[in-house]
């Protein structure tokens, strides 16, 4: 607030609207972070009771200690565990940012924004205002434990902080693997268009940009929808990916990028063997029919409302590109899109923000869960 003129009629007047904006700020970050909270709550511990959660499918067919070691037997149990790795997360992430040069405020604020996945800052010119490595390194890291299933977070800590566990989680692993061949491309695209000389200065805004757009957070250093050839289209295709289930990241899901994978070649392979009984397999453990079915059903379900939303969204008069990336960067959770939504939303008119809102409501409850609370049958039973 420091350095701007005040048009007030008195300096308390002044002073009440600057505590006003503050609050403002405060408040919507706090939105994030109890958002993300009930995100992992919902989809660990309520939605599979209803049959409909991301995690049932996770857990029907991960072994290991998904399996092995379920959280707690009792949903408030669950609850108050989830609660406590949440808290944690926010907290160190806060001390880090502290001590990495932020006011206690800013890194207070930007935890709640960083954990959450939810990407709102303090600052117009989001973490790009500070400038600093170190905050991006920290924001990235927090970003990263944000986007894994905080299952994992709870078993890790269980074994006594054993972070082996994470490797073990095979979306976990999946997860990091497309994370680092997307900076590895985003990285030799940049210093081929001669955008970044030196290879640690096009390290540090590829990885940025790639782990911000994938997680769903929407941070920003740097403007990537400027970006030379096919580099926009792909970091913003990389929030259809999105993060692991149960945790506060966005998208499509890794998991269910694994199964369809798997689906595929097992249909290839059917092709070339007719009479072969072949099961789609995770970590040699046979994944039920009844999960690959859900997986198609979302899968349809995914693509069919990104295309009728973005058709609907260019009839209120916007642009091609503007159409599809708004709505890829709301349902996605990603926040930037590409052409008249690269830097604000402020442009669009009220119909397209309804549209974009219902987008982001439809993504961010995991589509099967809107449509099963807005199914009359549901509030039948």
């Amino acid at each position: 607030m420091t350095g701007v003129p005040c048009a007030c009629a008195s300096v308390d007047t002044c002073s009440l609207t600057a505590l006003s904006l503050v609050a403002a700020i405060t408040k919507r970050q706090q939105l994030q972070w109890l958002g993300g909270l009930g995100v992992i709550v919902l989809a660990v511990a309520v939605l599979p009771m209803l049959g409909i959660g991301g995690m049932q499918l996770y857990r029907a067919e991960t072994p290991g200690p998904m399996r092995d070691e379920k959280l707690t037997p009792r949903l408030e149990h669950t609850a108050k565990a989830l609660l406590y790795i949440y808290l944690a997360l926010t907290i160190a992430c806060a001390l880090a940012y502290w001590m990495a040069g932020m006011s206690l405020f800013d890194a207070i604020g930007h935890s709640y924004s960083t954990v959450a996945t939810g990407g709102f800052s303090t600052h117009d010119a989001s973490l790009g205002y500070y400038k600093s490595p170190m905050i991006e390194i920290i924001a990235m890291v927090f970003i990263m434990l944000g986007s894994l299933n905080f299952t994992v977070h709870y078993v890790v800590w269980h074994h006594q902080f054993d972070i082996r566990q994470y490797w073990r989680d095979i979306q976990g692993r999946v997860f990091i693997y497309i994370v680092l061949v997307l900076i590895g491309i985003t990285v030799a695209v940049l210093m081929w268009q001669g955008i970044y000389t030196h290879f640690w200065t096009a390290l540090r805004y590829a990885s940025f940009e790639v782990i911000s757009i994938i997680s769903s957070t929407g941070y920003a250093t740097a403007d990537f929808s400027n970006w030379p050839l096919f580099l926009p289209v792909l970091i913003l295709g990389s929030g259809f990916i999105g993060g692991c289930v149960g945790s506060t990241a966005g998208g499509f899901r890794v998991i269910r990028f694994i199964l369809l994978y798997k689906q595929a070649i097992r249909e290839i392979m059917r092709l070339i063997h007719p009479n072969a009984v072949i099961a789609v397999k995770i970590d040699n453990k046979k994944v039920a029919d009844n999960v690959t079915q859900a997986v198609w059903g979302f899968a349809f379900l995914y693509i069919t409302s990104y295309i009728f939303l973005s058709m609907l969204f260019m009839a209120t008069g916007v642009d091609i590109i503007t159409a599809f990336s708004g709505v890829a960067a709301t349902l996605n959770m990603t926040g930037p899109g590409l052409g008249e939504v690269a830097v604000t939303y402020a442009g669009i008119s009220d119909a397209g923000l309804w549209i974009l809102s219902f987008a982001m409501l439809l993504g961010r409850l995991e589509i099967f869960t809107l449509l099963v609370l807005l199914s009359p049958a549901f509030w039948r039973r």
